[in-house]
């Protein structure tokens, strides 16, 4: 099974591509991506899983919008999300992917954190729009 250790040397390895992390408390990472992407991944070591998760935005107050908003998000999840969901937290959209630790390696931990890190990227310019209706 994947330790915290572990955790730590996968992203210790995503600082190859520019990432940068700090450890918040035992077992939670606050992880920035290289480049221009302005959000931070939570990664947190919580045996039997390691789960990522990005606060995408706050959710919209006109109800209207905040309909549209959530179909949109469940079409994005059923469209073009392979292993993690957007969700509501609160009040905040929230993007998630869980791990398990049994058999994790660090190339599955990499294409989980790309896939988050991508999803975002593209996403980020609809979903603004739901934003800017705030």
């Amino acid at each position: 099974m994947v330790t915290r250790e572990d955790i730590e040397a996968f992203l210790d390895r995503l600082s190859a591509d520019g990432a940068t992390h700090e450890e918040v408390e035992p077992g939670l990472w606050a992880v920035t991506p290289g480049g221009a992407l302005d959000f931070v991944v939570v990664v947190t070591h919580n045996p039997p899983v390691v789960v990522m998760r990005v606060k995408v935005m706050a959710l919209p107050a006109d109800a209207t919008d905040a309909a549209a908003l959530n179909r949109r998000l469940l079409e994005l999840n059923a469209s073009d999300l392979l292993h993690g969901a957007y969700g509501i937290e609160g009040d905040a959209v929230v993007l998630t992917e869980a791990l398990e630790l049994a058999h994790l390696d660090f190339e599955e931990f990499l294409a989980s954190f790309e896939s988050m890190t991508l999803s975002l990227t593209t996403h980020m310019r609809e979903l603004a729009a739901f934003r800017e209706a705030r």
